[in-house]
């Protein structure tokens, strides 16, 4: 692609001055090791590298533009390299990546909030896929796509991809005939301009707790983050679904409505999707739901008042992208749970039963302890720790979590990174004085096991579906369902 049409409309000046040239551009990329002959590299400004400082390693490499903050000082020389400044060279990046890949998804729908984002990506194609649609999903768990004889997986390790890798995964599957997508919004994507090339038609917010205060420094920072998808992102022929129970959705609507966009309402204080009752089963719940004034009865075959939640959330993405109510509501009848999301490790002969649930935050804590308490017919156990180099703020009362919701409490080590794991223990221990505390992940989750008695539920905390535990600068093998598994002798739920 010829770097003047590539660059149009989205940085049109090159050092100020002159019309930016007609040289082509054979590929673009942020990472210096990826860079090849021809190729745009995006120098950005990182929390823990500088990429100005992998100019001269991508010029070697064969880079021939390169994208730079304004008033960046190279002191390196740079004859025959295009030069292109930026005041904001992460959005300018995104929406290069965007227009260089050229195709999307025409149904992309972006989910934010602090929980259920997985899920809620999850269902939703599910329901697509229901209705005989190719759909396809990009976040957490990587990305995938299936439906009407497309099979694609793309591994990834961040929630909200770089926006090259992104936009190179949404071109692919729209080649494949991928017309909906599904996509997770974290706030560090948000607020780092890696969906600003996004053709956004379809957003949702589910809920919002302290969560990544580490890197927001506030929650009004952390949420402001978060409403970008709304007051930015989305176009303004969208819709945007909106958790009608939190406090954030009034701030959320009003400025969708200054934005005359049209919003769906989802929660037990909804008047367009609305919770009317719920009531346990054996391994699910039975939802009576009013949808636009229709009162339909259903019977999720989840666990958990949460996952009713992300479940209408999803179904209010699908009405919302065209597929009839009748047609969604029904679907939620046939929803499958996301892989480590209060995922049915494993069970014991006396009647007990594990899961495991990827909540690291307080208010997930709360939230999944709460959920399966209804189906818990004895005492309820939770094997839990905190992550280390993140918020150390939330470690206490992650710990009075756990202390408050579930009668035996484990505390252990989660991702310690490059933290000393004794140290985080004890921050999280100021909140549950009285957990029995083991630091091995594995046999933490085996005295867990081993004091279970009938009609007992261990829920196995923090780390859901990965398949690594971090410690120091070393990702061990670490998958906590087959490590339950394992202890349980091969037993399956």
């Amino acid at each position: 692609m010829k770097l003047a049409e590539l660059a149009k409309g989205i940085v049109d000046k090159v050092n100020g001055e002159a019309n930016i040239p007609d040289i082509d551009v054979a590929g673009i990329t942020s990472d210096s090791r990826n860079v090849g002959s021809g190729y745009l590299f995006a120098a950005i400004p990182g929390t823990v590298a500088n990429g100005c400082d992998f100019i001269p390693q991508a010029i070697s490499s064969g880079a021939s533009v390169v994208l730079l903050p304004q008033n960046e000082n190279l002191g390196i020389a740079t004859d025959g390299i295009r030069i292109i400044p930026s005041q904001n060279p992460r959005q300018h990046y995104a929406k290069l990546a965007g227009r260089f890949f050229g195709q999307q998804p025409k149904t992309i729908s972006a989910i934010t909030g602090t929980n259920g984002k997985t899920s809620v990506a999850a269902f939703l194609c599910q329901i697509w896929i229901g209705q005989g649609l190719a759909a396809g999903s990009v976040g957490t768990l990587g990305g995938q796509a299936s439906g009407n004889g497309v099979n694609l997986a793309y591994p990834g390790a961040l929630t909200t991809p770089d926006p090259a890798e992104l936009h190179r995964i949404l071109a692919d599957m729209s080649e494949h005939g991928v017309d909906h997508l599904a996509l997770e919004a974290s706030s560090h994507g948000l607020d780092q301009h890696r969906l600003d090339g996004v053709n956004v038609k379809l957003a949702a917010f589910t809920n919002l707790s302290r969560d990544h205060l580490d890197y927001h420094g506030s929650e009004q920072a952390y949420f402001t983050a978060k409403k970008r998808l709304f007051t930015e992102l989305l176009q303004p022929n969208g819709m945007a679904v909106i958790n009608s129970d939190i406090k954030e959705s009034v701030d959320l609507k009003i400025a969708l409505e200054a934005r005359e966009i049209r919003t769906v309402g989802f929660g037990r204080t909804s008047t367009d999707i609305r919770l009317v009752k719920q009531s346990p089963v054996r391994d699910g719940q039975e939802l009576e739901v009013l949808v636009f004034d229709e009162r339909y009865t259903v019977t999720l075959p989840l666990v958990g008042a949460f996952q009713a939640s992300n479940a209408l959330c999803a179904l209010g993405l699908a009405i919302s992208s065209g597929v009839r109510v009748s047609d969604g509501v029904r679907a939620l009848g046939n929803l499958q749970g996301v892989r480590g999301r209060m995922e049915l490790a494993g069970g014991l002969e006396n009647g007990a039963s594990v899961y495991v649930d990827y909540a690291h935050t307080p208010d997930a804590l709360v939230n999944v302890l709460s959920a399966v308490r209804q189906h818990t017919a004895g005492r309820l156990h939770i094997v839990f720790g905190c992550g280390g180099d993140r918020d150390p703020g939330k470690r206490k009362p992650m710990g009075e979590a756990a202390a408050c919701y579930a009668d035996r409490v484990i505390l252990t080590d989660d991702n310690p990174r490059g933290e000393n794991p004794a140290s985080i223990r004890a921050r999280a221990r100021a909140g549950c004085p009285a957990a029995l505390e083991i630091g091995d992940r594995r046999q933490a989750i085996e005295a867990a096991i081993d004091g279970l008695s009938g009609g007992d539920l261990l829920v196995v905390a923090g780390k859901g579906h990965e398949q690594g535990q971090i410690v120091g600068n070393d990702v061990l093998p670490f998958d906590d369902v087959s490590v339950i598994r394992e202890i349980l002798g091969g037993e399956r739920p």
